[in-house]
C-alpha cells in the first residue's frame, strides 16, 4: 500500500453510467473528484447489456418495419439478416471493448481515474488493489458514492449448472457467433430480447419460463402480444416449464433436463433469472453493513443504517430501479446533494425536489425492444390497485389508429392508460406494438408531471401519427 493516503473530495466507485454521472456532477461543482474502476471505463451498459443487445435488436425491428409495408417488402424479399454485418456493427457500438473513448472522457472532464478494485475502509475511506497487487489508499472530505450495479443470478441447487458453463447477459449480448441453437432460460425482459435476437439472427430458440406469462411486471397484454411475435418468428416458448439438471458435452453441446424428464440439447444455453448487487466485496462490513446486500438509500440516495450523510448508493445497488436511465438520473440527483452538503446548503428532499429522486416511484420508464415493442411508465392497473388507489384503465386497439395503419400493414397494439380517479392524473400507460417506444417519453411527462387531464386534452396529437391514440385514451378518461 502507498505510505499516506490520497485525498480527495469525492470518491466514486464503479465507472458505469451512474458513477460516471456523479463525478460529472461533482466536478462541474469544483469538487475534486476520482473514480475507481476494475473492469472497463463505461461499465455494464456499454459493453455488455444496453448498448450491444439494442445493436443486435435494431437490425430485427429495421426489417420487420419495411417487410410491414407494401411495396417495402418487395424490396428486402425473403432476405434473411446478415449476422456477420450485424455482429460487426454490435461489435463498433462497444468500441470492440475497449474503453479508450471513455478515459479519454474522463480526462476531458478533469476526473481522474484509478484502475483496480475499490473498497471501503471505513468512515470516507477507500483502498484500491490494482491487478497486480499493489494497493492505494484514498480518503474522501466530503463523500464516497459506491456505483457498482448489478450481476446476473443463477439459480442455486440445480444439478449440472456450473459444469454447463452458463451463458449471461455479458456472453450472450458478446457472443463473437451465432449459436446453431439457444435454450433461454426466464421471461423477463433479457430473456425476450435475446431470444428475439438471437432467432432473427438464425439460432433455433427454445426460451422455457416457469410461470405462466412473460414480463411478469408488465400488463398482462404485453405478456400476450410478445409471446405471440416470439411464435410467430420461430421460437419454442414453453411455460410452466423448469430446468432440473444439465450436462455439457463438449462438441455435443448442453443436454436439459426438465421437470418432466423431457431432455432437450442445445449449443449454448442463456440463464436470464434476475439481478444481485455487485455489493459483496465492497467493504460494506467496515462500515456496519451487510456485503452482498442491496444498499439501503433515502430519496437522495444517501445510504441509511451508517453514521453521517457521507455514503451514497446510486443506480442498481439500492435496488430502486434496476434501468441505466434512472441510475443516471439517480446520479445527478446524488451528485446534486453531495455538492450541496459540500457547500453548506440544506437539501431540498420534498417530492420533486432538487435532492429527491421522486421518479423512481412515480415514474420510471422502460421499454422493451422485443417485436413488437413494449414502453411503459408508472403502475399497471393491477399494482394502482394493490396501492389503494381509486383508478380505472383505459384501452385502445392501436391498429383502428391512422397513424398506425400508414405505420405498417395489419399493424397489431394496444395501448393502455391508468387513471386516477380522484385526483384526475394518469398514475400509469403501456403501449404495445412496433415502434411504440416513441410514444413513451408523452406518456412519463404525463405521469410524472402529473398533469390534470383537462389540461392534457389540450395537447393536441399530430395528425397522422400513432401519438394520435392519445385522444382515444383521454375521451375514455373524460367518460
Amino acid at each position: 500500500m502507498t505510505t499516506a493516503p490520497e485525498e480527495y473530495d469525492v470518491i466514486v466507485v464503479g465507472a458505469g453510467p451512474t458513477g460516471e454521472n456523479v463525478a460529472d456532477r461533482t466536478a462541474a461543482a469544483g469538487l475534486r473528484t476520482v473514480i475507481v474502476e476494475a473492469e472497463l471505463v463505461g461499465g455494464e451498459c456499454s459493453y455488455w447489456a444496453c448498448m450491444p443487445s439494442k445493436a443486435l435488436l435494431r437490425p430485427v425491428a429495421a426489417l420487420a418495419a419495411a417487410r410491414a409495408v407494401a411495396g417495402a417488402r418487395e424490396a428486402v424479399g425473403g432476405g434473411a439478416l446478415d449476422p456477420a454485418a450485424v455482429l460487426a456493427r454490435r461489435d463498433s457500438f462497444t468500441s470492440h471493448w475497449r474503453d479508450d473513448g471513455q478515459v479519454q472522457w474522463l480526462r476531458d472532464t478533469g476526473i481522474e481515474l484509478v484502475r483496480g478494485h475499490g473498497r471501503l475502509a471505513g468512515e470516507r475511506t477507500v483502498t484500491v488493489e490494482a491487478e497486480d497487487g499493489t494497493e492505494r489508499l484514498l480518503t474522501a472530505r466530503h463523500a464516497v458514492a459506491v456505483c457498482t450495479g448489478s450481476r446476473p443470478v443463477l439459480p442455486e441447487g440445480v444439478p449440472g449448472l456450473a459444469d454447463a458453463r452458463p451463458w449471461t447477459n455479458r456472453e450472450a449480448t458478446g457472443s463473437p457467433t451465432v449459436p446453431g441453437r439457444l435454450a433461454v432460460v426466464g421471461g423477463g425482459v433479457v430473456g425476450v430480447e435475446l431470444a428475439t435476437a438471437w432467432r432473427a439472427l438464425g439460432s433455433e430458440v427454445v426460451l422455457l419460463v416457469r410461470g405462466d406469462a412473460l414480463l411478469p411486471r408488465m400488463e398482462p397484454f404485453a405478456s400476450e402480444l410478445v409471446a405471440e411475435g416470439l411464435k410467430s418468428a420461430g421460437v419454442d416458448l414453453r411455460f410452466g416449464t423448469e430446468v432440473a439438471s444439465l450436462e455439457r458435452v463438449d462438441g455435443a453441446g448442453v443436454t436439459l433436463v426438465l421437470g418432466d424428464g423431457e431432455r432437450l440439447t442445445a449449443d449454448e444455453v442463456l440463464y436470464a433469472t434476475g439481478r444481485a448487487p455487485r455489493t459483496a466485496d465492497v467493504g460494506l462490513e467496515q462500515v456496519g453493513l451487510k456485503p452482498g446486500a442491496w444498499m439501503d438509500v433515502d430519496d437522495s440516495c444517501t445510504v441509511l443504517g451508517i453514521d453521517g450523510d457521507w455514503l451514497y448508493a446510486a443506480g442498481d445497488v439500492n435496488h430502486r430501479a434496476l434501468l441505466t436511465h434512472q441510475g443516471k438520473y439517480q446520479a445527478r440527483i446524488a451528485g446534486a446533494a453531495i455538492v450541496a452538503r459540500a457547500e453548506g446548503r440544506p437539501l431540498d428532499t420534498a417530492r420533486w425536489g432538487a435532492h429527491a429522486a421522486s421518479a423512481d416511484s412515480a415514474g420510471a420508464p422502460q421499454v422493451v425492444f422485443t417485436e413488437p415493442e413494449v414502453a411503459a411508465v408508472g403502475l399497471t392497473l393491477e399494482a394502482a390497485e394493490r396501492a389503494g388507489l381509486r383508478v380505472r384503465s383505459i384501452d385502445h386497439d392501436l391498429g383502428a389508429v391512422a397513424g398506425a395503419s400508414l405505420y405498417g400493414d395489419d399493424y397489431r397494439g394496444r395501448a393502455r392508460v391508468v387513471f386516477d380517479l380522484d385526483r384526475q392524473v394518469l398514475v400509469g400507460a403501456s403501449f404495445v406494438g412496433p415502434g411504440v417506444a416513441e410514444l413513451l417519453h408523452s406518456a412519463t411527462v404525463a405521469v410524472v408531471g402529473e398533469v390534470p387531464i383537462n389540461r392534457l386534452w389540450h395537447a393536441v396529437p399530430a395528425y397522422p401519427t400513432i401519438s394520435e391514440v392519445w385522444l382515444r385514451l383521454l375521451e375514455g378518461c373524460r367518460g
